[in-house]
């Protein structure tokens, strides 16, 4: 994230300029904007002028609109683009104080975030979002036969950005060539999206030089299956942690393990769920804390004034926070059980008394 100006007061308002580059980028504006902020970008709008006939035509125009957001109504991952929608509130000649407008925040295109209050949930996503050393890009291919998928990972966002399928045929006899002619030719076709040993065969052949360059980076790991959940099990697999362990990812995927870990081999370290999480910090016993960024997208505001100050109660008592993007497949495992988990420092066994 590219931030072109910076005017606010830490837990007071402000506003920030801002200019995302990579999808990842989006991600972290995807959290930083809450039902009323307001948002000033350049957009697309269709204004009615008067024709020389007398009528009235239909012009798209670029207009700077500043918006009170209502609704972050939609994020694509695939098409980076981040749509919110909420009432202007600049003057403009063509378009009204109070009209409802959708701005689409893009990749390269500058806007202004304001917010009433930057608290410290929010100024951690700005920080996180302009520390380019928080990057954690892998290439992932979850092959099984016939079937790929190809992901990117970055530091907050998991894109699947091919699905790779072959009809092999199951025969006996003569119709071995053509099992292997189709093999041969899925190989070929997963080698657009990178695969490792047709790849690195194909690499020196063709003289490949960027495969080439890098084919220390490219691992091979075992997985279950060809299917996007299985890229647990390579971000799991230790020669990939030991290529990612100082990332964000790695000491999320840590975390979560250590949890669930500490979850069935000394239950009463461990709780999950807003009920028993609350009471856990209430008695100071939380030494880990994770949830998922899904809970800080609430439309209520004293919600999500909950969970900042739940963070950085934490944090001022000497605990640990991690924050899980949802878009990861170790923020998806963490969504299954409420989003919200807890590693204490004391056991609290009267904590399965109280209903979640």
């Amino acid at each position: 994230m590219k931030i072109v100006r910076r005017d606010l007061v830490p837990h007071g308002p402000g506003s920030v300029k801002m200019v995302p580059v990579d999808a990842d980028d989006l991600w972290f504006v995807y959290n930083l904007i809450s039902p009323g902020d307001s948002v000033m970008a350049v957009t697309v709008r269709k204004v009615l002028r008067q024709a020389a006939t007398g009528g009235r035509d239909a012009e798209r125009m670029k207009l700077k609109l500043e918006i009170k957001v209502e609704e972050v109504a939609d994020y694509d991952s695939i098409g980076s683009v981040l749509r919110i929608r909420g009432k202007n509130i600049l003057e403009n000649e063509h378009v009204k104080i109070g009209a409802f407008h959708t701005l689409e925040l893009e990749l390269h295109r500058p806007f202004v975030l304001r917010k009433d209050v930057w608290d410290s949930l929010a100024l951690d996503v700005l920080h996180q979002a302009s520390d380019p050393s928080a990057s954690a890009d892998l290439a992932v291919v979850l092959m099984q036969e016939g079937l790929a998928h190809v992901l990117l990972v970055g530091k907050s966002v998991t894109i699947t950005r091919s699905r790779i399928e072959t009809s092999i045929p199951r025969k006996h006899g003569p119709a071995i060539a053509g099992y292997e002619s189709a093999l041969n030719k899925f190989f070929e076709n997963v080698l657009q999206d990178q695969f490792h040993r047709h790849l690195l065969l194909e690499a020196e052949r063709r003289q490949l030089r960027p495969i080439i360059e890098n084919k220390s980076r490219i691992v091979l790991v075992h997985t279950t299956s060809g299917y996007k959940h299985s890229l647990r099990e390579v971000l799991d697999a230790p020669n990939v942690m030991n290529m990612i362990k100082d990332t964000k990812a790695a000491q999320e995927i840590r975390a979560l393990k250590d949890f669930f870990d500490m979850l069935s081999n000394d239950p009463s370290r461990a709780c999950y769920g807003p009920k028993h999480v609350e009471v856990a910090q209430e008695r100071l016993a939380i030494q880990t804390l994770l949830l998922t960024d899904e809970l800080f997208r609430n439309s209520d505001v004293a919600t999500r004034k909950k969970y900042a100050n739940l963070v950085d109660s934490v944090k001022d008592s000497g605990g640990t926070v991690h924050i899980f993007s949802s878009l990861h497949v170790s923020g998806e495992q963490l969504a299954t059980i409420t989003g919200i988990a807890a590693i204490l420092r004391f056991p609290l066994p009267d904590l399965e008394d109280i209903e979640m």
